[in-house]
């Protein structure tokens, strides 16, 4: 298993940095996990004007080449090029669509007589049935797992290899710094879930790989 940080992730407003209002544009994490013949590809956040020659240089792939993508969650800043990837599976996890299925369900209800917002909406609700749902293990040494609380169905991946365990923890975890300091997005959709969330990580990972920020050891390695 190789792990690859294709580009690295940051928040359009850095609470650590002082920031009270957003200063930039806020893009994800893209992280790819290559094993034997498959390529998956977690958090396309990038347009792909910008991921596409990102993820040449970093792994010498192209679109073409990937064959599973895996969406953390399901906000648009996580999934900017997704459908620039036609031929790869698109993981989601199950509660994650089921959350977003009925957001947009009642989205669309309440944009009755908006021909304009009801056609996005119905273009996005499209896209997302596209995506699959995510089994508990998508590759070898690759598992689902759930950290519900940003999001209802947030979801981070497992990865097992026999000297470390990585977890690629999305918005979970925005950025080492909420890690060292034991915080987590106050605007999550459950603040209580996504703080039992970040401790269950504390508990086993090696490294992370953030929503937000470039992959680090926890402190549990004595890195």
């Amino acid at each position: 298993m190789e792990i690859i940080i294709v580009s690295i992730g940051t928040l359009s407003k850095n609470p650590f940095w002082n920031e009270k209002q957003p200063v930039r544009t806020s893009h994800a994490t893209t992280t790819l996990v290559r094993q034997e013949k498959s390529n998956l590809l977690v958090d396309p956040s990038l347009p792909l004007s910008a991921l596409e020659p990102r993820l040449f240089e970093r792994s010498g792939l192209r679109p073409a080449d990937i064959t599973h993508i895996f969406l953390t969650n399901w906000r648009p800043v996580h999934r900017r090029a997704l459908a620039s990837f036609p031929n790869a599976v698109w993981w989601v996890n199950q509660a994650e669509h089921e959350a977003a299925e009925a957001a947009l369900a009642e989205a669309l209800h309440r944009a009755d007589g908006n021909p304009e917002a009801q056609r996005l909406i119905r273009d996005e609700l499209s896209l997302l049935r596209k995506t699959t749902l995510a089994p508990d293990e998508l590759l070898e040494n690759i598992d689902l797992f759930p950290l519900p609380g940003y999001t209802p169905g947030q979801s981070g991946l497992l990865l097992t290899e026999p000297t470390r365990t990585t977890i690629l923890a999305g918005d979970a975890v925005p950025t080492a710094a909420h890690f060292l300091a034991g915080q987590v997005f106050q605007e999550s959709y459950d603040l209580d879930k996504a703080k039992d969330s970040l401790m269950e990580m504390y508990e086993i990972a090696d490294l992370i790989i953030p929503g937000h920020d470039n992959l680090f050891p926890t402190p549990r390695t004595g890195m």
